[in-house]
Parts: structure tokens; C-alpha cells; sequence
């Protein structure tokens, strides 16, 4: 009996003291971190005293105000927002910058929420007129009008507790997941609906079955982005704990992000895919060199700025990374140099495009056909099939003899005869080597030269100068060829003989010994007749079927 008096003695006395210590904390509005901490202190349900919470709101009334910082916290709240006052800052002359101008404020959740910020005001810190201004249009968006419908119709028995969560939370949250699957697969096949029209507007097909395959994993996760777009959106109106709150949206976040990330890579592949089919389709074949470098540099980009997203949501300050990285790169380029000359060198080749894939170049004392352009260098094999690789910072400042570009094959020779051939035939064999030019399928009939061009050591030369159409290197050896045995041809029908370096002494009177130089025939219908025949055997004579590669 006598415990029992004294714990009724003891315990008013405590219970008034512990008021006193309550009402004895002080409003603090000194710096963003103190105003911040005494808006959420006073809001707590062992230290409930709104008023003083009302406190950080300048120039209102206390009944709005008091309203006011209730929305604050409730949206904090229902966003899962947790605030680390360990990150916020203490100095009361904090100033924020953004460009050039600086401002007495500092936003709480400059990502997720930068409506809400508390700013200097008369030497205190107070939430912004802007803050104040938005919260009831945030909340209502935060909690929508059902909100306060679903608390008057959950029944009493929805109301008990398992784990800290209500029984009404729990059927909300299954059938908030049932909404979301329904509402995944009806906006999949709205996606590849919208998508297929995208496709089909861009490149005017509708039977391309490897890109609809793209569509349809592209479409996947935008639908589930949609998804979870919806529930991110209703989850707060379950009212969960902010700790629930916390987790979820910090799981939902990473998820969206994954997701994103994925929608992105996808969508790398839908855009090459399409320039791949473009690039087919042009005579150049360094753009299609280009698709396998942009794909790789696309999916970087994606993968880096996903990864840089991923850490925002556990505390890391990307800029920092950014500006860490940044000077960690100088220092790298600065120690790479040959490597950043040949990137640079890469952009300069694909801008000037000096060459094409396939395209047969001299280039300094390398000859030979551009199999590859890469990122550092170019891989060109030569006619031996060895692999030369050249740094692109080398081939983009050398000169370079692109063959590939030729408008045809230029075939430069002399033909020796004999030093006793007779004029006539002279004259007749350059005629009968035109005509035989002219009738090639393969030479240009309206630039060649054939003439008598001068006196050689051991034989009078004849110039022929023709250009081959074919650029290809195998057709124009086999061009070269019907040139070459319709020339003998020609040569032998008219009795003309090439010559060789040598030395002839010819002995006019020798005793039983007749005349060692060739006897010609030179007379003028011979001559046309032989020329004439021997055009319409060129003019019937199939070449034979090329097989070799060039």
C-alpha cells in the first residue's frame, strides 16, 4: 500500500516535468538546418506541438500556418522522403547558386521535390512564399480526393494492425498490384500499336521482322514504366509509415531506373538497326563501319549516366564524381596522347570520308584494300593479303591516292616493232589497235590514244593509252587480256613483228645465203581486208568467265 502512494506521489510530478522539458524546447530559425529540424521535431508524436512547428512560416496565420507544416510533413511522408540532417547545412549565411546568381536558400530534395525549400528572411530561415503557395496543390496531388473516401468507408475491423500495418493497406496494396498488371499488358500493346506507326512513318515498311522483334522488346519496358508510374503515384494514398514509405519508393526508384536504362539500350538498337538498313543502301561502305562505333558509344552513354542515376538514390553526389572524374581524365588524356590524336584522327576520317571500306589506297609506302576503321587505327591488307595497320592520327594527316575513287582504270603501254617494218603497215597496224579499242565493251571508245610516238634503241614505239570502265582489278586483267591477243592477232595477220632489245647485222651479199629480213605485204587491200577480218573476229569472241577474286 505504502508503493502504491508513493508511485501516485512520484508520477505527477514526473508527468509535469517531462511537460516542462517539452515545453521548454525553443523554436530555432537560425539556419536551414535548425528550421528544418524544428518544422519535423514538433511534429512528432512524442513531441506534438504544432504551433511551435507553425513557427518556420513567416507571415501567416497561426491556424494556416498550422495546416500549412502538417501538408509539409505529410508529403514528405507519403514521397518516402527520409531527411539526413547530417547533410543539411548549419551555417545561417548559406547561399545556394544556380548559374550566376546566388540565393540565401537551400532546397531539401532538389531531385525529387524542389517546390519545397526553406529560405532567409529578416536574419531567420522560413519556408519559401513559393512552398507555402504550392503545398495544398503538392498534397492534392500527393493525395488525391479518394483519400479522405476510403478512410470513411474502411469498416472498423479494417482498421487492426498486423506488423504495424492495417488490414485496409494490405487489400489496398494487392489490388493496387492487380491494377498494375492489368494496366501493363494494355499499354504493351498500345506501345508496339505506336511504335509500329513510328517505324513505318521513318522507313515506309511494314515487313521487317527483325525490327518488330526490337518494337516488342522496346515495348515491354515501356510498359512497365507506365506501370510503375501508376503505383508510385497511388502508393501514398495507403497512408504507410514513412519508414514503408522510405523503402518502397527507394525500391521503386531503382527499378524505374533499371528499366529506363533498359528502354534506352533498346532503343540504341532500334535507331542502328534502321541506320544499319539505311547505310545498306548507299553506295559507301565506311557508314556502314560507322554503325558497330556508334552503337558501342551509344550504349556507353546510356550505361554511364544510368549508373551515375543509380547512385543518386544512395547518397552519392554526382557532381562531385563528375568533377572527380573529369580532372582523373585530363590526367589521363594528358598520359594517353597518342591515343587522343588517333580518336581525333577516327572523326576527321568519317567527317572527310578520304576513302570507303573496300577502297584500294596508297597511302606512304602502304598498298592496299580498307578492310576496317576503327576507333585507334585502320586495318588495310595488301595485295600479298598481309594486314597493315595504320594509326588514324598517321593516315589522317599523310597523302592518300585513293584508287577506289577512280572514274576508270587508266592502261598505259608501248608496243616495239621492228625497225624494217614499212610504213604502210605501221600506219595500218595503229589504225587496225583503234579499231580494236574502239569495239572493246570494256574501254571507253571516246578517250584513248594509239600513235607512233618515237624511236626506241631496238624498235620503233607505238603508244596505246586506254581506259578500262571496270574499276575491279580482276576485270581489268581479263580486259587487258582480249586487248592484248586481238593486238597479236592483228600484228600477225598484217605480217608485223614486235621487236626485242637485240642487235641485227645484216649482210645483204652473202655467197649461198639468201636475205634474212621478213618480206611484207603491203598492199591496200590485204591491209583492209586482214584489219576487217580480224575486227569481226574480235566482235565474235566471247571472253572467258572470270572466277578470280579482286
Amino acid at each position: 500500500m505504502r508503493k502504491i502512494f508513493l508511485v501516485f506521489l512520484i508520477l505527477p510530478s514526473f508527468l509535469l516535468g517531462q511537460q516542462q522539458s517539452l515545453d521548454s524546447l525553443q523554436v530555432d530559425l537560425s539556419n536551414p538546418n535548425a528550421t528544418i529540424n524544428t518544422h519535423l521535431d514538433f511534429l512528432q508524436e512524442n513531441n506534438y506541438q504544432p504551433k511551435k512547428a507553425a513557427k518556420t512560416i513567416y507571415g501567416l496565420e497561426e491556424k494556416k500556418a498550422i495546416r500549412k507544416v502538417i501538408k509539409i510533413k505529410q508529403v514528405l511522408d507519403g514521397k518516402g522522403l527520409f531527411v539526413d540532417f547530417n547533410s543539411i547545412p548549419t551555417n545561417p549565411n548559406y547561399t545556394d547558386s544556380i548559374g550566376v546568381k546566388t540565393f540565401a536558400r537551400y532546397v531539401v530534395f532538389p531531385n525529387r521535390l524542389p517546390e519545397i525549400y526553406v529560405e532567409k528572411k529578416n536574419n531567420n530561415w522560413y519556408y519559401s512564399s513559393e512552398t507555402v503557395a504550392k503545398i495544398d496543390a503538392i498534397y492534392n496531388n500527393v493525395f488525391p480526393w479518394y483519400v479522405n473516401w476510403i478512410q470513411e468507408i474502411v469498416p472498423e475491423y479494417g482498421h487492426y494492425q498486423f506488423f504495424g500495418i492495417e488490414v485496409w493497406q494490405l487489400v489496398g496494396l494487392l489490388l493496387l498490384l492487380f491494377f498494375g498488371f492489368v494496366f501493363y499488358f494494355v499499354v504493351k500493346k498500345l506501345a508496339f500499336k505506336f511504335l509500329k506507326k513510328i517505324q513505318h512513318y521513318i522507313t515506309k515498311s511494314n515487313t521487317n521482322l527483325e525490327l518488330d522483334q526490337y518494337l516488342k522488346k522496346l515495348a515491354h519496358p515501356i510498359s512497365l514504366l507506365f506501370s510503375i508510374q501508376f503505383i508510385s503515384t497511388v502508393f501514398p494514398s495507403l497512408q504507410f509509415s514513412l519508414a514503408i514509405n522510405r523503402w518502397f519508393f527507394l525500391g521503386l526508384n531503382i527499378i524505374e531506373t533499371v528499366f529506363w536504362i533498359y528502354v534506352f539500350l533498346k532503343l540504341v538498337k532500334v535507331v542502328m538497326h534502321i541506320y544499319s538498313d539505311f547505310t545498306a543502301k548507299t553506295h559507301s561502305r565506311l557508314d556502314d563501319q560507322l554503325v558497330p562505333i556508334l552503337n558501342n558509344l551509344f550504349t556507353g552513354i546510356v550505361l554511364v549516366f544510368g549508373f551515375l542515376k543509380l547512385l543518386t538514390f544512395f547518397g552519392v553526389d554526382t557532381t562531385t564524381l563528375l568533377a572527380g572524374a573529369t580532372i582523373g581524365g585530363l590526367a589521363f588524356a594528358l598520359a594517353s596522347q597518342d591515343t587522343v590524336r588517333n580518336l581525333i584522327g577516327t572523326i576527321m576520317i568519317f567527317v572527310d570520308k578520304p576513302f570507303h571500306i573496300d577502297d584500294w589506297i596508297e597511302a606512304g609506302e602502304v598498298v592496299g584494300t580498307v578492310e576496317t576503321v576503327g576507333f585507334r587505327s585502320t586495318r588495310v591488307r595488301a595485295a600479298d593479303t598481309s594486314i597493315y595497320q595504320i594509326p588514324n592520327s598517321k593516315l589522317s594527316e599523310i597523302v592518300i591516292n585513293n584508287k577506289g575513287l577512280r572514274l576508270y582504270r587508266r592502261y598505259n603501254t608501248n608496243l616495239g616493232l621492228r625497225y624494217d617494218t614499212p610504213p604502210e603497215l605501221i600506219e595500218a597496224f595503229v589504225n587496225g589497235v583503234r579499231q580494236i579499242i574502239i569495239e572493246h565493251p570494256e574501254t571507253r571508245s571516246d578517250s584513248y590514244n594509239v600513235e607512233f610516238t618515237g624511236f626506241g634503241d631496238s624498235a620503233l614505239l607505238i603508244m596505246v593509252n586506254v581506259y578500262f570502265k571496270s574499276l575491279a582489278w580482276s576485270e581489268e586483267q581479263t580486259s587487258k587480256h582480249r586487248l592484248h591477243i586481238a593486238i597479236i592477232k592483228l600484228a600477225a595477220a598484217l605480217g608485223v613483228e614486235f621487236a626485242f632489245p637485240s642487235t641485227t647485222v645484216t649482210i645483204e651479199q652473202f655467197p649461198d645465203k639468201s636475205n634474212l629480213s621478213p618480206k611484207y605485204n603491203t598492199g591496200r587491200e590485204n591491209i583492209n581486208a586482214t584489219i576487217q577480218n580480224i575486227l569481226t573476229e574480235f566482235k565474235n569472241d566471247v571472253p572467258p568467265e572470270n572466277t578470280s577474286e579482286s
